[in-house]
């Protein structure tokens, strides 16, 4: 699935197609994605001009001259293709989608522009979904009102600290969790936590001291998140099987992983001698330098509790 570095290099290669250009046409070729689209989807898009495109975590949003948001979400495999009257492609743009072009049957949402530019979202699994909200209550609608802060809107110690004090929950189960940070993901916490030199399995509330000041751990992990994530962004993110730039180019940052992905090999960590590791947590691979991410007492104790719990709960 596409994280926040995807989504973000994705809305840059969407904008200059889509902001002051009006929806000409826009044809559904089924009548659902993940959900249903909302009721005269299609009609209430033609003739709208879009103002501007932002993204929120993992969510594109187009504002609309109508008053509504048009809110995209690319789920797994979704994609989009920027194409020119003269047949060129705009770049950049999704570039989770490993190198190709998608395939014309799934292309389920064809959207025509004013300015003869044509977007077309296409997804194979079909994962990702479009709703359209009012403007003026985004930030309340189903979708954003229960969402955490932006990890690249001035995310610090203090407040890493504020969120996570007094949780035991896995590190990286509270970095993951959106109601906490929005948009961040399993690639870019793994190597965010190698760079803060911290064990995915720590407990959360260990990075706020008991007067809830930040840890230097806390501090360390806030300048990771964000240095990692604009490396991301400007690499124009990470190319698995699923992603793709909208002029069917790919993202490098996978060529910059530590640690994701790279279990048995060599940590990158200069002078540190030790060997990437894998663990899972909670269905998903964690990779990480036990090295130079070591686990302490505290994390030991936390995971053998939430190891107990699971076998009560069990």
């Amino acid at each position: 699935m596409p994280e926040l570095p995807e989504v973000e290099t994705v809305r840059r290669g969407l904008e200059p197609a889509m902001v002051g250009a009006r929806f000409s046409r826009v044809t559904l070729r089924r009548p659902d994605l993940r959900f249903p689209f909302p009721p005269r989807f299609a009609a209430r898009l033609e003739g709208r001009a879009v103002t501007a495109l932002a993204r929120r975590a993992k969510y594109l949003t187009a504002a609309l001259d109508s008053g509504e948001t048009l809110i995209m979400h690319l789920g797994m495999s979704g994609r989009f293709d920027v194409a020119l009257p003269d047949g060129r492609n705009l770049s950049p743009g999704d570039f989770y989608l490993e190198g190709s072009q998608g395939v014309p049957k799934h292309d389920h949402v064809v959207m025509a522009m004013s300015t003869g530019a044509t977007i077309t979202y296409n997804d194979t699994r079909r994962f990702g979904f479009m709703d359209l909200v009012p403007s003026e209550t985004l930030a309340e609608s189903r979708h954003f009102a229960r969402m955490g802060v932006e990890p690249l809107d001035g995310l610090t110690g203090a407040v890493i600290a504020d969120l996570f004090r007094g949780k035991i929950t896995p590190l990286k189960a509270a970095l993951l969790d959106q109601r906490l940070i929005a948009g961040l993901g399993n690639i870019y916490v793994c190597e965010a936590l190698h760079r803060a030199r911290l064990h995915p399995e720590a407990p959360a509330g260990s990075l706020a001291r008991p007067d809830g000041r930040p840890t230097a751990a806390a501090n360390a992990l806030a300048k990771a998140v964000v240095a990692v994530l604009n490396e991301a962004v400007r690499a124009g993110g990470s190319t698995l099987r699923d992603y793709a730039h909208t002029d069917g180019s790919t993202g490098a940052f996978q060529n910059a992983f530590r640690v994701y992905d790279r279990v048995g090999l060599a940590c990158t960590r200069a002078g540190c001698g030790g060997q990437i590791a894998r663990v899972v947590q909670a269905g998903r691979s964690t990779f990480f330098c036990a090295s130079c991410q070591p686990e302490s007492r505290q994390a030991a104790s936390a995971g053998a509790a939430g190891r107990q719990f699971r076998h009560k709960s069990g």
